[in-house]
């Protein structure tokens, strides 16, 4: 007769060792109730074939079967846990590593950098399909990949579906996992990204914007992704999305939204553009990087509640483990009928967001010590390089001129815009857009006026002062 082993105390309720048995031998226990499930139980054991169906497809390990011909341990000895993806790294939460690339001078394209920022961070995982202006970070990846120590695995996917879904996955193997798009994928994304977030996955989308919308124009420049990343996913959440502005910052930036999802648990969005993806300028790689690695929680933590940001388990290290999208409690199980549970939920994803900011929000401000300015000129990403060229065109003219550039710009830093703003008489937005940040600027200044263009050129120095000189005439 067949040994069937099931550990009850690593039994989780998902059942599907009962769905997947051809011969109907497991049924779920229904006289007991063990920590809030009804586990499984092996009822008929002497119909049992050995194919070993459930023990395979268990994601916990909490099934053993064992029987003639067949040479399975019992669950009694295998403690330790499977071999997933990647070991958590140890040790956890902030941490220094040496860089993987030698420290020195290096003339990098930005995607490449971001590649290089993204493996600095411990990335061992990218899934994504090839899409201009992106394609560059997955080419890089792969060959980096290849040449590294350690387990990492590259994966390219059938869509940009796939692509976060892979990701996700892999996330809650125990990856550090990175996908990388632009525009059209972004939206095939997006269903995914709210299931990462109310399943408080962390993980790093980059998003090399061109011109649009949908297919557009592949390899030409364009900001219009600002409003999307935000509001993307329907339902009340809070989200991080970082800008960067220059090659060094694709690479400083990637490790930042690593850092920052890991730290959060919440997908990171780098919301990078065409401009710089394909710049190429030099850099400066580090001898050491500060990178934060994930927490894992202690026994019997729940995975999605008790403290702001839970600690998150690892399938096959023994949790009790649910992941569902639909309204759950902090064990994971599904409450979509508990008004309780969904607004407990909604209000603690919004929360370690929102009373994090300090650890969050970063914002730059250039030629701004004047006690007043006659014009603040506020940008993000390849654009604000121009418009610090508009504003010292505008200081030559005569003009304090000044720049605010978000380097987080979702949240949006809107103290730190408000500070600046009081003592500037004119706030010019400009954007490679018809005007999706100038409404965000607007809240804090309502008389902001914006200078957009969507011709799918970007935007020069001498064009913003053209329309600030205007104003300021």
């Amino acid at each position: 007769m067949p040994e069937i082993i099931i550990n009850r105390e690593w039994c989780k309720g998902c059942y599907i060792c009962v769905n997947v048995c051809p011969r109907h031998v497991l049924e779920v226990d229904q006289e007991s109730f063990d920590h809030g499930i009804h586990p499984v139980v092996a009822a008929r054991p002497d119909d049992c074939t050995v194919c070993r169906q459930c023990e395979l497809l268990c994601p916990d390990l909490a099934i053993s079967v064992s029987g003639e011909g067949v040479e399975t341990p019992a669950a009694e000895d295998r403690a330790e846990p499977a071999p997933g993806l990647a070991p958590r790294p140890l040790p956890v939460g902030w941490t220094t590593v040496a860089s993987p690339l030698p420290a020195g001078r290096y003339f990098l394209q930005g995607d490449e950098a971001c590649a290089e920022g993204a493996i600095a961070a411990g990335c061992n995982f990218y899934a994504g399909y090839p899409i201009t202006p992106a394609s560059e970070i997955m080419e890089r990846i792969c060959a980096r990949f290849a040449d590294l120590p350690g387990r990492r695995v590259f994966i390219q996917m059938e869509d940009e579906i796939g692509s976060i879904g892979a990701c996700i996955g892999a996330a809650w193997a125990g990856a550090k996992a990175m996908t990388a798009t632009s525009g059209p994928g972004i939206s095939l994304m997006v269903e995914n990204l709210g299931y990462a977030i109310i399943t408080e996955t962390p993980l790093v989308i980059v998003d090399v914007q061109r011109a649009g919308p949908s297919t557009g124009q592949a390899t030409r420049p364009g900001q219009g992704d600002y409003m999307q990343v935000r509001w993307g996913a329907h339902g009340d959440y809070e989200i991080i999305v970082l800008s960067p502005w220059s090659v060094g910052e694709m690479y400083t930036e990637t490790i930042r939204a690593f850092n920052l999802a890991e730290r959060f648990r919440v997908p990171v969005i780098l919301l990078a553009d065409e401009g710089v993806g394909h710049l190429r300028e030099n850099l400066t790689i580090p001898p050491e990087v500060r990178v934060f690695n994930r927490i894992g929680p202690s026994d019997h933590e729940p995975p999605f509640g008790g403290r702001p940001v839970p600690p998150m388990p690892v399938f096959g290290e023994g949790h009790r483990l649910l992941v569902t999208g639909s309204t759950h409690d902090e064990w994971g199980y599904r409450r979509t009928s508990s008004a309780k549970a969904q607004a407990e939920l909604t209000a603690r994803l919004c929360a370690k967001i929102t009373d994090s900011l300090d650890e969050i929000l970063a914002s730059e401000t250039y030629l701004c010590d004047d006690d007043g300015l006659d014009l603040l000129l506020v940008s993000f990403g390849f654009t604000a390089r121009s418009a610090l060229g508009a504003a010292r065109m505008a200081r030559e003219a005569g003009y304090r001129a000044g720049l605010f550039r978000p380097r987080t710009v979702w949240p949006f830093p809107a103290e730190a815009l408000r500070a600046v703003a009081a003592k500037s008489a004119r706030v010019l937005v400009a954007e490679m857009n018809r005007g999706q940040m100038l409404r965000e600027v607007q809240r804090v200044v309502p008389d902001a006026r914006g200078y957009g263009k969507t011709d799918g050129e970007v935007i020069a120095p001498g064009e913003i002062w053209a329309a600030a000189k205007e104003w300021l005439r």
